[in-house]
């Protein structure tokens, strides 16, 4: 099942931003600069180099969220948000959080991805992952939201899955075969 969204992406259209909706109960694949926020995927996943995932998971209500931004910030402002940018992506968020009647203290976070795609590269580096790392941190503590696991940095990609049936994420770490199941508790 593709969203409007996805299928654009398929497509080579222009680079596309945004939410996006499964079908209810479907997997979703979750492209850089999308966000998924609801109850109605099955499974959110998405792939992850230097760019940085935050999971939210809602125990009670049972709402899945999930970002995967590519950059920090926007150098130059723009008009509508844009969630390839970290500071944005987690602002559309909190907006969602917001209409939901929920608070983001009240979901268990997880962060993933700034992995260091060149390392030992000569020149200059501009340490996209660790700059995507330092500003998840900070809108996760300036927000209040509940951290509960953190894989960032190093030199691998990560697969993560979050799953809403069983309220789990699933991490796969470079090309391993081993995954790393968190239950996410309820409180």
């Amino acid at each position: 099942m593709h969203s409007r969204l996805t299928e654009a992406a398929a497509h080579h259209r222009e680079p596309v931003s945004g939410f996006v909706q499964p079908r209810h109960g479907h997997a979703l694949n979750l492209l850089a600069g999308q966000l998924y926020f609801g109850t109605q995927a099955g499974t959110v996943k998405t792939l992850l180099g230097s760019c940085v995932a935050l999971v939210l998971w809602h125990p009670q209500r049972r709402i899945g969220a999930m970002c995967h931004y590519l950059l920090p910030c926007r150098q130059r402002g723009g008009g509508t948000p844009d969630a390839r940018f970290g500071d944005e992506a987690i602002g559309l968020l909190l907006q969602a959080i917001g209409r939901s009647g929920t608070r983001p203290a009240d979901f268990q976070t997880h962060l993933y991805g700034g992995a260091d795609t060149m390392p030992g590269r000569d020149g200059p580096n501009f340490n996209i992952g660790e700059r995507n790392i330092a500003i998840g941190c900070e809108l996760i503590d300036r927000h209040g939201f509940d951290l509960q696991a953190v894989d960032v940095g190093d030199f691998v990609p990560r697969t993560v899955v979050l799953d809403l049936h069983e309220g789990s994420i699933a991490v796969r770490r470079g090309n391993s075969s081993r995954k790393t199941i968190q239950r996410i508790r309820p409180r």
